[in-house]
């Protein structure tokens, strides 16, 4: 149908639906960007919780199997969540840590330090991304 042959009534339906359609475009893009907010302060916060077992371990206290399994859980759902808003490079690296705490005999340290995998080096990422998210 030509544009012409719209009646007004039409034509005003149309440009309505537009501005909904881009008001809801605008909303889901905002609420992405909170998203990826939320879950990039949750890996720099479960970096710091892991930092602080490992400075424990280091100062003589006890392993302890179920604050590794906590540590797993936190590390994989990141994995997940970060993989859902389609931060995969960070998504993987949690991925990673999960199986880590999970078992960490399973990986070699200096495979981890060569794959980006030290806590640092995480932290650094996702405040990178952070900041990408702010400017």
């Amino acid at each position: 149908m030509p544009l012409a042959e719209l009646s007004a009534k039409e034509l005003l339906s149309i440009i309505t639906h537009v501005k909904q359609w881009v008001g809801n475009l605008r909303r889901a893009k905002q609420q992405r960007k909170q998203e990826s907010k939320k879950a990039l302060r949750a890996v720099i916060s479960v970096v710091r919780e892991t930092t602080v077992y490992l400075r424990s371990l280091k100062e003589g206290g006890k392993k302890s199997i179920a604050k590794e399994e906590r540590l797993s859980l936190k590390w994989t759902q990141l994995g997940f969540e970060l993989e859902d808003l389609g931060l995969d490079k960070l998504a993987s690296r949690c991925n990673i840590k999960g199986r880590y705490w999970a078992n960490p005999g399973d990986f070699d340290q200096d495979f981890l330090a060569r794959t980006g995998m030290r806590l640092n080096d995480i932290e650094t990422l996702a405040q990178k991304s952070l900041a990408e998210l702010d400017s």
